[in-house]
């Protein structure tokens, strides 16, 4: 908070926020004590942006041609403004039926949520770890990995 340049009364303050205006998603400045959330998520953005950052910079650092990146705050939002508006990852606002035809390209199919519980198949043999997670470096209170910790008899 000593970083943040207000009165820390946010009684004469603004603060920019997204607005709905037709077809266009604008920004206007609201009392600030109003957009106290919208402060909150811009913070939260930014510092999920730092993190999407570092991921980047080892990604182009190993030579993938690939670059990870936010989405818009709108998209796929269930709540607040954005409840009733559908909207792309780019920021653009979306007709039902261009939402129908794109949101498979986004977001995860039925196939997709399908694919990812088959790979988590249980595993219970001791010793041995589900191939879905990485083994730990050592076992709980620094015994062997193949421990008898459970024993059904």
């Amino acid at each position: 908070e000593a970083k943040l340049k207000d009165d820390h009364k946010l009684l004469e303050e603004t603060y920019p926020v997204s607005q709905i205006a037709g077809d266009s998603i604008i920004q206007i400045q609201a009392p600030a004590l109003n957009a106290i959330n919208e402060r909150l998520r811009d913070d939260y953005i930014e510092d999920c942006q730092r993190g999407i950052d570092k991921w980047n910079k080892i990604i182009r650092n190993h030579g993938i041609d690939f670059t990870l990146r936010l989405p818009h705050r709108g998209f796929h939002r269930a709540i607040g403004l954005f409840s009733n508006v559908k909207v792309s990852p780019d920021g653009n606002l979306l007709k039902e039926a261009e939402w129908d035809r794109s949101h498979g390209e986004w977001l995860p199919t039925n196939e997709d949520r399908d694919y990812v519980i088959s790979l988590m198949a249980g595993v219970t043999e001791p010793g041995k770890v589900a191939n879905w997670i990485a083994p730990p470096a050592k076992g709980i209170n620094a015994q062997p990995l193949d421990f008898d910790y459970v024993r059904l008899s």
